[in-house]
């Protein structure tokens, strides 16, 4: 492509100049960006919703956010509502009243063999929002008041949060180091794609602070922006490096193995970035604003490796030269040539047979002979992994979930133990404009739900201070993720409430945790079809743009949406529990939040693309120089096996670090795209592609004449 050999001619040119060109934007981004930055906060509630109207007419008028609490639980086995005990948590929940974020704290209440109390400190903001400090102050509080005879847990977001543990991204770079250290057996060439992923990671990060500023941005979402970027920024790195090796192993000049490099990796490089930052920006289609602000804050860490993969990285290779090789481990056995397969028995035009090949292409050889067996093999093996999604039960994790001892789960165990297990998540009755007689027929509404077999107790009703909304509390006898407590909310929602209140002419909305999850899991099914059309129609139209193959870019998409569909079944199979769950700190049966599917697909589907990218791009040089596609496939794959293993256990040893997160459903996305990526890299792109690819012959190239005027030749 005449453009980027220019930038890589300026690149060799000018090395010094935008080695300090980045240099200089890292320090401007981490001395301006955090003193520009927002607050990460995620409002997770389904706008329009029901569970969304009884949030807002809480904070409303009652000044708080729903649902939304920090439990401080205190068990005394000599009594938890003694004197002594009483005064000392009395003092702790009037200092806790004066932290930012907390709005005021209900009663305590105590279970019935006396020896538990749960006071709730409601929220005036979304979790996310409320301060460290307050969450630690809370913590340290609530060290000093327990001694022995009384122990006192805390448990809700912000107790979480700021339980934390170190960056999961710091086990992925790690991790990626002993895989590019096994790759290239050389201190220099591993540390030039670990190079690009800090910058990338140093510049991308304090700007995603700046857009928490702007919108709403989780403060998980740094993770997930963060691991994607180290993944692809190495990935696409090592793309580069492996075809400039490869040139300077040829005799090239460094300039002209720069320039070739560029050229060609270079261009597969923006290719799969771009189909990663479309997949991304699919997220918008569902209408969650936090949903929006992970979009952003991914692909902004994408287009930042990006450009640093075919700028920065130019010009670290302008200066390495042949020395890229030095320093090698003695442990290591990496390749000096970055690319496996033998050489081609001719350098000119006409067919060029693979001499000997190596085991990839070997590999290749032995799938084409037999290509209707390979291909059933490899979606046999895809349908198996992607049968356990039928037993994918969405929810949100709670704190039952978290790990045995840590102070958020020892919290829920005692909450569960003195007041069963539906006070852990709670449910709201809302009413806005009650009017003289509404907290009467609120009464006898009350009398109605406490009456459901599913309802353990309800609170008398509250009356707001301004006379305008009333609520109440609803305590079911199953916990929050019980399919019971869901069932619950729907016949609030459509029985009880409809006949009491909404037969007095008011109108009442139910809140919490599960009403918002039931809610959410609607509002996903429902935009799930227009988010995949989306994803899947314009990673199309690139593909096309790219190959000028439409037959490659439907092949493509196909196999792209088998990888998912395992990888839904690998976190089904995870989120049971059992020994697979507890290699990731999983004892039981979790459900899965509803936005999971979504990002995993949007990730998946866009990283998927880029080995498709990768393998393609190489195939089709072939191909236009043999017009064999048997042989173009054969030394293709030759040529790309060992970077793609290498980039894909890059990504594998990356999405891993997930598994370090506190989240149990960061753990859950990490060990499904591990999972996803390794059985991409190996089924797919090493069992499916040539075995298709084969079977369809010249079809794969075919373009219809109107669409080849419209999309113009690239290379």
């Amino acid at each position: 492509m005449p453009r980027l050999h220019r930038l890589a001619a300026f690149a060799h040119r000018r090395r010094r100049l935008v080695l300090a060109g980045w240099l200089v934007l890292l320090v401007a981004v981490l001395a301006v960006a955090p003193r520009i930055a927002g607050e990460f906060s995620a409002d997770y509630s389904s706008p329009g919703s029901d569970s969304h109207t009884a949030r807002n007419i809480v904070s409303a008028h009652f000044g708080g956010f729903s649902a939304e609490t920090i439990d401080v639980v205190w068990e005394a086995p000599g009594g938890a509502a003694a004197p002594a005990v009483s005064e000392r948590m009395d003092r702790f929940v009037a200092n806790a009243e004066r932290l930012e974020g907390i709005a005021t704290a209900q009663p305590p209440q105590v279970s019935r063999d006396g020896t538990i109390a749960l006071a709730r400190l409601q929220l005036d903001r979304p979790p996310a929002q409320v301060p460290l400090d307050t969450a630690e102050r809370l913590i340290d509080d609530a060290e000093e008041a327990s001694r022995p005879g009384l122990d006192v847990a805390l448990a809700g977001g912000p107790i979480r949060e700021a339980e934390g543990g170190p960056p999961a991204e710091v086990y992925g770079l790690l991790g990626a180091m002993v895989v590019l250290l096994i790759a290239f057996g050389s201190l220099v060439a591993m540390g030039l794609p670990l190079a690009v992923a800090l910058f990338g990671l140093g510049v991308s990060a304090p700007l995603i602070g700046v857009l928490s500023g702007m919108l709403d941005v989780p403060e998980w979402a740094t993770v997930v922006a963060g691991l994607i970027g180290i993944g692809v920024g190495i990935d696409y790195a090592l793309l580069v490096l492996t075809r400039f090796r490869a040139a300077l192993d040829r005799g090239l000049e460094t300039a002209d193995a720069v320039g070739e490099a560029v050229a060609t990796a270079g261009r597969s490089v923006l290719v799969a970035g771009g189909t990663v930052v479309i997949s991304l920006m699919g997220l918008f289609l569902m209408g969650l604003e936090y949903m929006n602000g992970v979009a952003l804050s991914a692909s902004l860490a994408v287009l930042v490796v990006m450009a640093a993969s075919v700028t920065l990285l130019p010009a670290l290779l302008s200066m390495a030269g042949p020395r890229v090789n030095r320093l090698r481990v003695p442990f290591a056995r990496g390749r000096r040539s970055g690319e496996a397969g033998g050489r081609r028995t001719v350098e000119g035009g006409g067919r060029r047979p693979v001499e000997g090949g190596g085991l990839a292409a070997r590999w290749s050889q032995a799938v084409q002979r037999r290509p209707w067996t390979a291909a059933v093999a490899g979606v046999a093996v895809l349908l198996a992994l992607t049968v356990p999604v039928t037993d994918l039960r969405f929810g949100f994790p709670d704190a039952g979930n978290d790990q045995p001892g840590t102070p958020t789960r020892v919290a829920y165990d005692m909450t569960e133990q003195g007041f069963g297990p539906g006070a852990t998540g709670p449910l709201l009755v809302a009413v806005e404009q009650p009017g003289p007689d509404g907290v009467g027929e609120m009464r006898a509404a009350a009398a109605e739900i406490g009456s459901h077999p599913g309802v353990a107790r309800v609170s008398p009703p509250r009356l707001s201070e301004d006379g305008e909304a009333a609520m109440l509390t609803v305590t079911p006898r199953t916990s929050p993720q019980d399919a019971a407590t869901e069932q619950l909310v729907h016949d609030l929602r459509g029985d009880v409430l409809p006949a009491t209140l909404g037969a007095a002419g008011l109108d009442a909305y139910v809140g919490g945790m599960v009403p918002n999850l039931v809610d959410q899991s609607e509002l996903v099914s429902e935009r799930l079809p227009l988010f995949i059309a989306g994803v899947v129609g314009l990673s199309f139209l690139l593909l096309i743009a790219a190959f000028r193959a439409p037959v490659v870019a439907l092949k493509a998409g196909l196999m792209n949406l088998l990888s998912v569909g395992a990888a839904y079944g690998v976190v089904a199979l995870f989120a049971g529990g059992g020994f697979l769950g507890g290699l990731i700190g999983i004892d039981g049966e979790v459900p899965v939040p509803p936005f999971v599917p979504v990002l995993m697909f949007a990730i998946l589907f866009g990283l998927s693309m880029d080995y498709e990218v990768f393998l393609l791009s190489r195939v089709r040089e072939e191909y236009l120089r043999s017009g064999s596609t048997r042989d173009a496939v054969t030394a293709g794959l030759a040529r790309t096996a060992r970077v793609i293993t290498a980039a894909a256990a890059i990504m594998v040893v990356v999405f891993g670090a997930f598994v370090a997160s506190e989240e149990t459903f960061l753990r859950l996305i990490g060990v499904g795209m591990a999972t996803a990526i390794l059985v991409d890299a190996t089924v797919i792109r090493m069992v499916l592609v040539p075995a298709v690819m084969q079977l369809l012959g010249r079809a794969n190239w075919w373009i219809p004449r109107w669409m080849a005027r419209l999309v113009p030749e690239t290379s």
